[in-house]
């Protein structure tokens, strides 16, 4: 473990404090099996796109992104996701299966090798939706607790109950992230069909029993979409649902594509600014996430690991 995270090595030869039998016989029975990369695709703002290649030929995305002295990586926990969020290239993919937590830190790893950091912030918000897959999630946060604090990681759900209160029973747990984006259950179940399981009530139960320590609160993302969730009034409504816990809000003007999120568009920059403004005229405290990787298709909804989607769901229609 020395040698594969505080030396970044892959190779049991090189592992040189061990006895050379014993290394010829590790290299014989196995293999630090770290994601191997298909692709990369540097963004001109300093972000890079990662494709990774796993053993049975599945393909996954992460994404490096630095900001000052501090880096922060994205790591995907799926390949694809049955979630089918309209507002991400993701969901076009359909399910796929669970990465093990071998292959969810091996993207961390890979990244830290091929850019030289240590100890980046680790945002669980890339490929696939972490809590249908909590074993392997929580055994992946208990591998990067060895470089990275629980402080440091963020885990993004799009709101599954079960496997919100599985990761509270944790003894250290990370930063909590929940996928909103509309603020009641007749939008957000157009927009993100989990609603209809696990609908806002039962989410914000989940979210009041979630163990939050001193200083802490959870961050809830909302992607604003033109003429559909970007309204002042949807504002408000949404300053009404959040104050039911310590919380903070992301607002996340939608990545546009067109070809894979046919008739969904970015609203403008005042459009934004107003939303974040009614936000914060009600007491929220609300930040902008202009998105890094956009030259990449790498920025949030945008992953996506292969080229063919499902066919297209049915379009989510803007307000009468």
């Amino acid at each position: 473990m020395r040698w594969i995270w505080e030396r970044r090595t892959d190779d049991f030869a090189r592992m040189t404090d061990l006895p050379a039998p014993l290394r010829a016989a590790l290299a014989d029975a196995f293999l630090v099996g770290t994601p191997l990369v298909a692709e990369r695709t540097p963004a001109e703002d300093g972000a890079e796109k990662f494709l990774f290649s796993l053993s049975d030929g599945a393909r996954v995305e992460a994404v490096y992104l630095p900001k000052g002295e501090k880096v922060t990586v994205c790591v995907s926990s799926q390949a694809g996701c049955a979630v089918s969020c309209a507002f991400c290239v993701t969901g076009r993919m359909g399910a796929g299966r669970n990465l093990t937590a071998g292959e969810i830190v091996g993207q961390y790893l890979v990244l830290a090798r091929e850019k030289g950091f240590r100890g980046a912030n680790v945002v669980f918000m890339g490929m696939g939706e972490p809590l249908l897959n909590v074993p392997q999630v929580s055994a992946a946060l208990d591998l990067l607790e060895q470089e990275v604090p629980p402080r440091r990681t963020t885990v993004s759900t799009a709101g599954v109950v079960p496997g919100i209160d599985a990761l509270a029973r944790r003894p250290r747990r990370p930063n909590l992230a929940v996928s909103l984006s509309a603020p009641d259950d007749a939008l957000r179940t157009r927009l993100m069909p989990i609603n209809a399981t696990y609908p806002l009530a039962e989410l914000f139960a989940a979210l009041r029993r979630w163990p939050l320590e001193k200083g802490r609160r959870i961050t809830f993302e909302y992607v604003l979409i033109a003429g559909v969730n970007d309204e002042p009034g949807q504002a408000r409504a949404l300053a009404r649902l959040v104050s039911r816990v310590p919380s903070k809000v992301n607002l996340i003007p939608l990545n546009e594509s067109p070809r894979w999120l046919p008739g969904l568009a970015r609203p403008s920059d005042a459009v934004v600014d107003a939303f974040g403004r009614a936000l914060a005229a009600a007491g929220v405290d609300v930040t902008v996430r202009w998105s890094k990787g956009l030259g990449a298709q790498a920025a949030c909804g945008q992953l996506k690991g292969r080229e063919t989607a499902r066919p297209p769901r049915r379009p989510v229609a803007a307000r009468p």
